[in-house]
């Protein structure tokens, strides 16, 4: 279950249930669908989240009848599922789902659509509320909207609701960021719209407001007068696998930087938000991000790096080099590693750095935030053996479990006075007795909701490409002349290590 994130019972059924609607899937036939929202919904089912009201329409070219894909989706589900599959829920979630075939950028599609909405809602009585997935290819993001606004079915009367949720990327600069919510709200409302980043729907992720805002003890010492710097660290294991097409063009930069560490960086560093209302919260998460200061096209070569990967031995296992995986080009000079360091410019983090890293191809898999204090000052200790002391780290780990640990320093028993260090450690699964997730369940469950809290507003999309946009252009210009610079299985370029020791720092060691 390393892919997964945890629930808990007590969570699940301590929740509002979700009102009647149907939820069509664009892209129904794709690795999102089958790999992450069926066994998303199969566990809301399970958990009894899902009205009796609900219906699901995947849509997609290919050419099947909605018997073919129901088989389809039975046969793969056991692969991912995060637990056994209960039949009996199975069943009900099955007897909901049709098919639809169609092409995305062909008005008949939507004609049908409409009609096959209509039908089912007669028969659910899903009462009018429509969810749409563009779990597509970009380039079709617009045109779904489009389409879907033209055939009126994004118009909300008579207390029906019409939401549309987007994955990621949310453009693949700034100014294509800006042009995608150009053409997206002048279709449909902001109310309506909701980017999805599947890394805020993991429970550490969410934990962070909880665990700063409603413990006395943390919100006080979260500023520079007692933080050094803040490590923010996604690492991947693996290659681009079949995903090169993709990848070739868009790199961990835009995949990764832009938006889920960005993401990290706003709820980490974010002000206290007057209520956790989705306005309130996303309010001060852009506040965060625009005080980022600024990097210049001078600053760019100080303050990031990257890397590409070589070949080499993950866990045993030997991995090509990037430039040999399947539809990548031979001379690509696409990043598959990139270390920044930004600093923010307001009252409470003047000062601190906030080092970010990510990269594939890595000796281990390994998400967190670690967050080191500053040194306590060494005078009373200088008669005694102690020469040193260690760095006291918060930790909160976000897979592959979700966990939080404080590492601080103890005195050994003995006579004299030695220390260790030690951590206090706490773990959602052990504590609460979690069960698997895929990370999408809260999010799905949300946008049933309309409760945006999680997800991404306009403007908050647009100042994370700002914060980035130097340095792609700069890296654009300017092409790397060292790749492969790391190999497979190690922790990165050495460039990235240049980074943090010109501060006098050195990153958290990259371990499971």
């Amino acid at each position: 279950m390393a892919t997964t994130q945890l629930m808990t019972e007590a969570t699940l059924a301590a929740a509002e249930k979700a009102g009647p609607c149907i939820m069509v899937i664009f892209g129904a036939a794709g690795d999102l669908t089958k790999r992450k929202l069926f066994p998303a919904l199969l566990n809301l089912c399970d958990g009894k989240m899902l009205s009796d009201n609900f219906a699901i329409i995947g849509l997609a070219r290919a050419d099947k009848t909605t018997e073919q894909f129901r088989e389809e989706l039975t046969s793969e589900i056991g692969k991912f599922a995060t637990g056994d599959v209960d039949p009996k829920a199975w069943s009900w979630f099955v007897e909901r789902t049709h098919y639809l075939q169609g092409n995305f950028d062909d008005p008949t599609t939507y004609a049908k659509l409409k009609e096959e909405l209509g039908r089912l809602n007669t028969k659910f009585d899903a009462q009018g509320n429509y969810l749409f997935y563009l779990a597509t290819a970009p380039e079709y993001f617009s045109k779904c909207v489009d389409s879907l606004a033209a055939a009126d079915l994004l118009k909300q009367e008579n207390d029906q609701w019409r939401r549309v949720v987007i994955e990621k990327p949310f453009g693949h600069d700034l100014q294509s960021a800006q042009e995608l919510n150009r053409d997206l709200l002048k279709t449909v409302g902001e109310d309506q719209v909701f980017r999805i980043d599947h890394y805020l729907g993991k429970e550490t992720v969410q934990n962070i407001m909880v665990f700063r805002f409603a413990n006395g003890f943390f919100e006080p010492l979260w500023n520079s007068r007692y933080i050094d710097h803040v490590q923010i660290t996604v690492a991947e294991n693996v290659g681009v696998e079949m995903r090169g097409n993709y990848y070739d063009h868009t790199g961990a930069l835009r995949d990764m930087i832009s938006n889920h560490l960005l993401q990290l960086v706003a709820l980490t560093a974010m002000e206290p938000p007057t209520t956790f209302g989705a306005d309130d919260v996303r309010y001060e998460k852009a506040k965060v991000i625009n005080a980022v200061q600024p990097i210049t096209y001078e600053q760019v070569h100080t303050v990031a790096v990257r890397g590409q990967y070589d070949a080499g031995t993950v866990k045993g296992k030997e991995m090509n080099a990037y430039r040999n995986e399947p539809r990548v080009a031979k001379d690509s000079n696409t990043d598959t590693f990139v270390a920044m360091k930004l600093m923010i410019d307001n009252w409470r983090w003047a000062g601190v750095p906030f080092y970010l890293r990510t990269g594939k191809g890595l000796g281990s898999r390994v998400s967190e935030i670690a967050i080191q204090f500053k040194q306590a000052p060494y005078a009373m200790f200088r008669d005694t053996p102690i020469d040193k002391m260690t760095k006291n780290f918060l930790i909160l780990r976000l897979q592959p479990g979700e966990e939080i640990t404080l590492e601080f320093e103890a005195k050994i028993p003995g006579p004299t006075v030695k220390m260790a260090p030690v951590s206090m450690h706490f773990d959602y699964k052990d504590f609460f007795g979690a069960k698997a997730s895929t990370g999408y369940e809260t999010l799905i469950f949300d946008v049933m909701l309309g409760d945006a809290t999680l997800f991404n507003r306009a403007d908050n999309v647009e100042a994370c490409w700002k914060v980035v946009q130097p340095v792609l252009e700069v890296w654009s210009r300017e092409k790397a002349t060292d790749f492969p610079n790391y190999s497979a299985g190690s922790t990165g370029p050495s460039v990235a290590d240049d980074l943090i020791g010109r501060d006098g720092r050195q990153w958290r060691e990259i371990t499971k």
